[in-house]
């Protein structure tokens, strides 16, 4: 299905994830508590996240994104897709990927505006990003930091 919102019960997050997907890309990402009760429950995405979930090693980068983020902050989103599985870098790391100068707060303040608003949080894996905030409660980005490292 290429609109809807769909969501899935996560035994390995005890909340749900949930996914916005409109033309066939992927809007946004969530982790409420429990499913939205008009949300569907299949669909092949949450299907390969599941198996994410369980330990199988996915980094969804061929996942279709859309963001409608400004210019600056899609170049810090788009740098921390290439962000491997399993790895963690630094918020300066993350800068320097965008095409950012590290040493410019103006940049810094960018990059963490951005990591923290991420509207496709798991597609666009700010969990990787070790000293900034993310678009993901925090302890579902530690655990899944710990999915990736088994």
């Amino acid at each position: 299905m290429d609109v809807g919102v769909f969501a899935r019960e996560s035994d390995q997050l005890t909340r749900a994830v949930e996914i916005g997907i409109a033309s066939g890309r992927v809007i946004s990402v969530s982790f409420p508590e429990t499913p939205p009760a008009d949300a569907e429950a299949d669909h092949p995405l949450l299907d390969r996240v599941s198996a994410y979930l369980a330990g199988e090693r996915d980094h969804f980068d061929d996942v279709d994104v859309a963001l409608t983020v400004p210019t600056d902050q899609r170049s810090v989103l788009e740098a921390t897709r290439n962000v491997p599985h399993g790895e963690t870098v630094s918020l300066d790391r993350v800068v320097r990927m965008a095409g950012l100068d590290p040493d410019e707060r103006a940049a810094l303040d960018t990059a963490r505006t951005a990591l923290s608003e991420n509207p496709v949080p798991l597609f666009v894996p700010d969990h990787r990003v070790r000293d900034a905030p993310g678009g993901a409660p925090p302890s579902v980005a530690a655990r899944l930091r710990e999915i990736e490292s088994a």
